[in-house]
């Protein structure tokens, strides 16, 4: 049963709130979701992955540029636009790494106290869910 529901649709996630919209993070990965004017077309979309960069511009607009607070596999990170509103990225973490980001650039993006406490609850369920139930599931 274990294995049947991915760890985040049964615990959700805790987000870190930002002017564009919000980053959150599991152990495996990070996501950023920037919300978009409406009719936001794919070619208007610029995202770019460097093993510490990122950056996106959108519109000619910059959301997000400067260096990542922990690298990430800049060729296994992707974006998607939803709904022609809507900016999902995916920054992988290296396959060793399971730390838990304080923010997503160096010195910007930072959670408050109680978020990180609470990102790190969830990263530690999450590793025991992954060390311990599905290996008997």
């Amino acid at each position: 049963m274990a294995s049947d529901v991915h760890f985040d649709e049964r615990s959700g996630h805790v987000p870190c709130k930002t002017p564009w919209g919000q980053w959150y993070q599991t152990m495996d990965e990070v996501y950023v979701e920037v919300e978009l004017e409406e009719g936001t077309r794919a070619k208007e979309v610029n995202v770019e992955f460097k093993s510490k960069q990122l950056s996106v511009v959108v519109r000619g607009q910059q959301f997000i540029k400067g260096e990542l607070k922990e690298k990430v596999v800049a060729d296994e990170c992707i974006w998607s636009l939803e709904d022609r509103k809507f900016l999902r990225i995916v920054l992988t973490k290296p396959r060793a790494s399971q730390i838990c980001w304080r923010s997503l650039l160096m010195n910007e993006f930072e959670t408050d106290p109680y978020t990180f406490d609470q990102m790190e609850k969830k990263l530690t369920l999450e590793r025991f869910q992954k060390e311990f139930i599905d290996d008997y599931a």
